[in-house]
């Protein structure tokens, strides 16, 4: 734990340099510029709303506010994902020339898609105010679960970078675990509400995106408070996940050179 804060404060410039690099030459020849980060979650937005608010009238408050807000917070988990898989081998040109410790690149696509995500938070923002969503004190419940969110993702892009040094065709299972998942997660649905009772709570605690996305949703939209057990539990098992992935990455990251 020391040396991955040690590393953080030490290299919190270089993650953030890298970052903004990045997000230049993902725009530097597009006519849209970064109205892009929008567009995509945007059109996934109206393509769900259109299906599922009109053609099978879901009859969720908020709907458009509904589905947004977990395309950001789902957006930001899954391109962490890919991109993770894949960071070892892409970081060659650097890693091979000067030491900089693994967790940093991890760090460092998680500082550039989190501010993707606050660009679509905008967004979710301006929804809101046509819809009248009401807000009060109940919205301090994202921070923890924002907390644990990203802990979790972390956790997770450790392990899939760790592995992904090894096998090669990771890419591919992570791309359909990802596809499976995303249709279990409840982005446009309720999990808790549309799978038969008992078995939707059930699945929903089980599963820790879905779990989050409804706390977040119960915080933003429906003034609920976040369930504080539920947190905990997940709270630990993203802490557990997250120093499990740290120290696997740490004690092997002078092996990763030799296989790449």
């Amino acid at each position: 734990m020391r040396l991955f804060l040690r590393d953080i404060w030490k290299y919190r410039k270089y993650m953030i340099r890298a970052a903004k690099a990045e997000l230049r030459s993902e725009v530097t020849n597009a006519y849209l510029d970064w109205f892009w980060w929008v567009l995509e979650p945007v059109c996934n937005m109206l393509i769900y709303y259109l299906i599922f608010g009109i053609v099978f009238l879901n009859s969720e408050r908020y709907y458009l506010v509904f589905i947004y807000s977990s395309i950001t917070m789902w957006t930001f988990f899954q391109k962490t994902m890919v991109s993770s898989v894949q960071l070892i081998r892409d970081s060659k040109a650097i890693i091979t020339k000067v030491y900089l410790p693994k967790p940093v690149l991890l760090l460092e696509k998680m500082v550039l898609n989190a501010f993707k995500m606050a660009i679509s938070a905008v967004i979710v923002v301006v929804l809101m105010l046509p819809y009248r969503v009401p807000v009060d004190a109940h919205l301090a419940g994202l921070i923890p679960v924002l907390c644990v969110f990203f802990l979790f993702t972390y956790g997770c892009g450790c392990i899939l970078m760790h592995f992904g040094v090894y096998v090669s065709d990771l890419a591919y299972i992570v791309s359909i675990v990802l596809n499976m998942l995303f249709y279990f997660t409840g982005i446009f649905y309720s999990v808790q509400d549309c799978i038969p009772a008992p078995w939707g709570s059930v699945f929903e605690a089980m599963n820790p995106l879905a779990f989050l996305i409804a706390q977040m949703r119960n915080a933003l939209i429906y003034q609920n408070p976040v369930a504080v057990r539920g947190m905990l539990c997940w709270l630990v098992g993203a802490l557990i996940l997250a120093v499990l992935g740290s120290r696997i990455v740490y004690r092997y990251e002078n092996t990763y050179v030799k296989v790449i």
